[in-house]
C-alpha cells in the first residue's frame, strides 16, 4: 500500500500497549511516523511540541478518557486543528454521538486492520470522515 501523503507523523494513545502497537506497525507499513503514549495526560504533553498532524485515541483509558483528550486538544489554538480519531470498540449509536460531539474526525473500531487503517487515512486526507 502506498503512503498516504497527507500525513507524516501520528500521535497514537492507547492504555494497552499491544493495541497501540499494532496500530503503529499499520501506520509505519502506510509511511507514517508514530510516537505512542499511554495516557491523556501525556499525550496533551506530546501535543505541546507541535510535532504531530493525526492522533488516534483510545476512549476508554483511566484518568482522561480519549473524549476528554479530544475535547481539551480542540480547546487549544495550537491543536484544534488536528486531525483526530476516536480508535475504540465500542461503535454503539450512543458512543458514537459522544464521540462526535467531542469534535473527533473519525472512528476507528477495534479490532483494526491494515486496509481499515489505510481506508481511514484516505477519507481523512480527501475530507470525508
Amino acid at each position: 500500500m502506498s503512503k498516504v501523503e497527507a500525513f507524516q507523523r501520528a500521535l497514537i494513545v492507547d492504555d494497552i500497549e499491544s493495541s497501540g502497537r499494532l496500530l503503529a506497525r499499520f501506520l509505519h507499513r502506510l509511511g507514517l511516523t508514530t510516537t505512542f503514549v499511554d495516557s491523556g495526560a501525556q499525550a496533551l504533553r506530546q501535543l505541546e511540541q507541535g510535532l504531530f498532524d493525526l492522533v488516534l485515541l483510545d476512549l476508554r483509558m483511566p484518568g482522561m478518557s480519549g473524549v476528554d483528550v479530544c475535547r481539551a486538544i480542540r480547546a487549544r489554538p495550537m491543536t484544534g486543528r488536528l486531525h483526530v480519531v476516536a480508535y475504540t470498540a465500542s461503535a454503539l449509536e450512543p458512543a458514537r454521538q459522544q464521540i462526535q460531539d467531542a469534535g473527533f474526525d473519525a472512528i476507528l473500531i477495534k479490532p483494526i486492520s491494515l486496509s481499515a487503517v489505510h481506508l481511514l487515512l484516505k477519507q481523512l486526507r480527501c475530507g470525508r470522515p
